[in-house]
C-alpha cells in the first residue's frame, strides 16, 4: 500500500479509489473487523447503557487515559489517576495530565476533524503540551533540526522522517480522510495512530496524540459513537513491546506488516470493550 514506507501515502490513491479499502481484505482484517464489531454491538447492548450511558463514557475516559499514560512511560494505577488533582509535579504527572486532557478534547473535535484533520491534530498537540511547552514548536509539524521527545518509539526499528516527508505524508493522510473511505472503522483508524506515530510529526507527545487521534475515528465513524471502548486500556495490558513491534510492522509498509498492526489495533479495541463491559457489569450490582 505505501501508507508506511518511505513514499508519500497519496501515491497509494494510484493503485484503488479508496486505498484504505484494500488493507480491509488483507488476511486477517476482516476476522479482526468482525470480531470488533460483534464486541462493540454487544457492549452497547447492554442493559446499563440504557440508562447510565455518561457514567460509562466517563470512566471509559478515564481509564482510557490511564492506558495512554502508562504506554508513555507513566504508568500509574487507576486509583492514582482518579485521586490526583496535580498534574504538574514531575515528568509522569505531566504525562498523566496530558492523557487526560487529549482524552477530553477528543470528544470536542470530531467537526474539525472532518473538516481539517490537520488543524485538529494541531489542538490535540496544544491540549497535551498544556503550557508547560508553550513555545513557538507546540502545535505544528517539526521543522528540520528541531528534536522529537519520543523515547519509547526512537527504541524501535523505525526511522525518524525528516520534516518535508512527514509533510508529504500528512498531506496524503489528510487528503485520504477528506475524501471518505468505504474501509472498517478499525482499519481507518489503526492507519492513523500507526502512521501518526511511525512519523512523530511533533516534538512531543506524538504517542498521546496519535491514541486521541485513533479514539476521534472510532468515534465519528459511528463505530463507538458514546466514546465508551477505550482501546487505550486494551494497547496499555498488550504491553509496550508488543505494541513496538505490531508498529514495526506498520512502519515495513508490507501486506503482512499492515495486517498485524491492524490486528493488534482490533486485540486492543477487543480488550478495551471488556474493560467498559466490567464497568458496566459494577454498575449493575450497584459497585461503582
Amino acid at each position: 500500500m505505501g501508507m508506511a514506507t518511505n513514499a508519500d501515502p497519496s501515491a497509494a490513491q494510484g493503485l484503488s479509489t479508496d486505498p484504505m479499502v484494500v488493507l480491509g481484505t488483507l488476511p486477517g482484517v476482516p476476522e479482526a473487523v468482525d470480531a470488533v464489531r460483534q464486541a462493540v454491538d454487544k457492549l452497547y447492548g447492554h442493559r446499563v447503557m440504557r440508562r447510565r450511558s455518561d457514567e460509562v463514557t466517563s470512566e471509559a475516559a478515564l481509564r482510557g487515559a490511564r492506558g495512554s499514560a502508562a504506554l508513555a512511560g507513566a504508568d500509574w494505577s487507576l486509583e492514582e489517576v482518579r485521586r490526583r488533582t496535580d498534574f504538574s509535579a514531575d515528568d509522569q504527572a505531566r504525562t498523566v495530565g496530558a492523557a487526560l486532557r487529549l482524552t477530553a478534547e477528543a470528544g470536542q473535535l470530531l467537526s474539525v476533524w472532518r473538516r481539517s484533520p490537520m488543524q485538529a491534530l494541531a489542538r490535540l498537540h496544544l491540549v497535551a503540551a498544556g503550557g508547560a511547552a508553550a513555545d513557538d514548536t507546540v502545535g505544528r509539524p517539526r521543522l528540520a533540526g528541531e528534536p522529537v521527545d519520543e523515547p519509547m518509539v526512537s527504541v524501535a526499528e523505525i526511522d525518524l522522517p525528516e520534516p518535508p516527508e512527514v509533510t508529504a505524508r500528512l498531506d496524503g493522510l489528510s487528503a485520504l480522510l477528506l475524501a471518505g473511505t468505504a474501509a472498517p472503522a478499525l482499519v481507518v483508524a489503526a492507519v492513523v495512530h500507526g502512521e501518526l506515530l511511525c512519523l512523530r510529526p511533533f516534538g512531543s507527545f506524538n504517542g498521546p496524540v496519535a491514541r486521541a487521534a485513533e479514539r476521534i475515528v472510532l468515534v465519528g465513524s459511528g463505530l463507538d459513537p458514546k466514546s465508551i471502548c477505550p482501546a487505550e486500556v486494551g494497547y496499555a495490558e498488550l504491553g509496550r513491546a508488543g505494541y513496538l513491534r505490531a508498529l514495526e510492522g506498520y512502519a515495513s509498509g508490507t501486506p503482512e506488516g499492515m495486517a498485524v498492526w491492524i490486528g493488534h489495533c482490533g486485540r486492543a479495541l477487543e480488550l478495551g470493550v471488556r474493560e467498559s463491559v466490567a464497568v458496566c457489569e459494577a454498575l449493575q450490582r450497584g459497585a461503582a
